[in-house]
């Protein structure tokens, strides 16, 4: 199945009202081409090194930087994403401020909980709250909501926990942005009350391929 195929196929099981992001980490650009041509508006790169590469070759799509947020890239994230999925902490978060503001844009942010033992990054659910007051507070930010990635495990149930855990945070933070669920466990993301998920192999094949 091509990358055409396999964009229609999930498109035609995950409801419009859910955005779906390709992730295109490590994928070749022809791939990530095919996939914006058959419709795919949404694009999320890890590094603004690749994103870059990868950009100039696409045509206009919404980029959303997913990877970690380090303090001295962020006026590169700033002037190459549109939106920040993975504010996990204060200090990130004024970084990207400042240069968002430097660069006069108002720049959509999304608060990165941590909601699984195997992750490194992302707040604490409890912290999450404070996190985004805070972040409310720079005018040169727009806090839509949360992102989190769900844990390594072959149990639904766990899964399913994690996510509820995630949902529940999102409704106490608010915004219009829940941005949960992977090519292996989108649709318990989608049941948890996910707007947003975030493909890659599912959508553009294993990388390296």
């Amino acid at each position: 199945m091509n990358v055409a195929a396999r964009y229609a196929a999930l498109r035609a099981e995950i409801p419009e009202s859910v955005t779906i992001v390709g992730v295109a980490k490590g994928q070749p650009v022809a791939r990530v081409r095919e996939a914006v041509s058959a419709g795919l508006g949404e694009i999320g790169e890890n590094y603004v090194q690749e994103a870059r590469a990868a950009f100039a070759a696409l045509p206009p799509v919404r980029r959303h930087f997913i990877g970690h947020v380090q303090r001295n890239k962020a006026r590169a994230i700033v002037e190459l994403f549109d939106v920040v999925q993975s504010v996990d902490r204060l200090e990130a978060g004024l970084a990207l401020a400042e240069a968002a503001r430097r660069t006069g844009k108002l720049l959509p942010v999304l608060v990165q909980l941590n909601i699984s033992p195997g992750e490194r990054f992302g707040c604490r659910p409890e912290e999450a709250e404070r996190l985004a007051e805070r972040l409310r507070s720079e005018a040169s930010l727009r806090v839509e909501g949360v992102m989190a990635i769900g844990p390594p495990s072959a149990s639904r149930g766990e899964i399913e926990a994690a996510f509820e855990i995630a949902a529940k945070t999102f409704a106490r933070i608010g915004g219009s942005t829940l941005s949960l669920g992977m090519s292996g466990d989108w649709r318990e993301a989608v049941r948890a009350g996910s707007t947003m998920v975030r493909i890659g192999t599912m959508l553009f094949g294993e990388r390296g391929q």
